[in-house]
């Protein structure tokens, strides 16, 4: 394979543009879908089996986004594709497999919500986790066996026509009786297939749903389980939906240059902006799981609120004492805060150190909430023992902010 055909045939003001997309499209994908994944690590034993492929479209778009777009994106600023020919094999290899799955990952979820919408007494027991792992598994293994077919001379793995990625020679299909079978196969049996199965399952789990509300509706029965229903119903559509729409431009080019390869019925740069969209496809469904889903929703609250409390650190609080008499000046402490640490007050604790709580303050040390207090600047006056047995006896404990 000569070295022209990995030089990048778009203007360098282009290859920059694609470049800076790509890297948009890594940039949001990392950032939606980690966060889908740390959220569904912290609730991993509250979800239900089919939320499992949820989980591992987000791993083939979070994984794929981060092992194999970062080389199309650095051929892009260098104009070439960057490695050869072996950089190309891993690159359209882990493309490919990461492609298969997350299609057949899509349609496993499409039929599983049309098994529990309209035959849930009879497939409940399918739909259980172990069943669901084990139908992950096979959706990888069927996607790495079919996409390594190529290194053992059924296809090739191949540069695009612009140049600046690569993928299955689908051109092959002149070449050798091989090249053509996995090329018919590869689109009959593994692109046209899911996608039909995908939007068959989808339009009878709408109409399902639409008539089922229609139903309840007509009898005046409006109730919280219809409307998480249909949330849920048009989330997965719009999850389904997207991957189609980003992928049906560029299968559509893949297949119209098998039997037209010639400049002048197919040219470099109407590859570029089908294999733009369909890497897009990474980022939409962190977007609709945030959008559809309020447990996504309360999760990522949590999650932030968390990680501002982490952030923060220590602080300096004030002490006010509202039983001290105002002639005595405000009792300024620095204070460790840990977020992680519950709060636990001993009664009974308490009144056996009440005695020592006076000559701790005398010596600069005081005990707030069960924690230890270092007091920066205070004045201790003379009574302060009688002082705190009064706020004791009236049940108020200081305020710190």
């Amino acid at each position: 394979m000569t070295s022209s055909v990995f030089t990048s045939k778009l203007a360098p003001a282009a290859d920059i543009c694609v470049g800076l997309a790509i890297l948009s499209v890594v940039l949001l994908s990392v950032l939606g879908n980690g966060l889908v994944l740390v959220i569904c690590y912290r609730r991993r034993k509250k979800m239900v089996g089919s939320e499992l492929l949820c989980v591992n479209l987000a791993v083939v778009d979070f994984l794929g986004c981060i092992c194999f777009y970062p080389f199309s994106m650095l051929s892009s600023f260098h104009h070439a594709w960057l490695g050869g020919y072996f950089t190309c094999i891993y690159y359209g290899l882990g493309c490919y497999i990461f492609g298969l799955c997350g299609m057949f990952t899509i349609a496993a979820i499409s039929v599983i919500r049309y098994l529990k919408t309209c035959y849930s007494l009879v497939y409940a027991a399918w739909l259980e986790k172990a069943n669901i792992r084990l139908l992950c598994c096979f959706i990888w293994l069927v996607a790495v066996l079919w996409s390594s077919f190529p290194l053992f001379g059924w296809g090739q793995y191949v540069p695009e026509p612009y140049g600046l990625s690569c993928t299955v020679a689908w051109t092959g299909y002149h070449t050798s009786a091989k090249d053509a079978f996995y090329v018919i196969c590869s689109f009959a049996c593994f692109t046209l297939l899911p996608v039909l199965l995908i939007l068959a399952s989808q339009c009878q789990i709408l109409s399902r749903v639409s008539r089922f509300s229609h139903s309840l509706s007509t009898k005046g029965i409006s109730n919280n389980l219809r409307r998480t229903e249909r949330q849920l119903s048009m989330m997965f559509f719009c999850i389904s939906l997207g991957f189609v729409i980003a992928w049906a431009p560029y299968a559509i080019v893949s297949f119209l240059y098998i039997f037209h390869k010639e400049k002048r019925y197919m040219a470099p740069e109407g590859f570029v902006f089908p294999a733009l969209f369909a890497k897009s496809s990474h980022i939409y469904n962190p977007f609709i799981y945030f959008y559809f889903n309020k447990t996504f929703q309360r999760e990522l609250r949590r999650l932030l609120l968390t990680v501002l409390q982490r952030l923060r650190g220590n602080r300096v609080g004030v002490h006010f004492d509202q039983s001290v008499p105002p002639q005595y000046p405000i009792q300024i402490q620095l204070q460790e805060q840990d977020p992680s640490r519950k709060r636990e007050i001993d009664l009974s604790h308490d009144r056996s150190r009440s005695k020592s709580k006076a000559k701790d303050l005398q010596s600069g040390k005081s005990h707030i909430s069960g924690r230890v207090v270092y007091t920066c600047w205070a004045s201790t006056p003379k009574n302060v023992s009688i002082v705190l047995d009064n706020k004791r006896a009236n049940g108020s404990l200081p305020v710190s902010i």
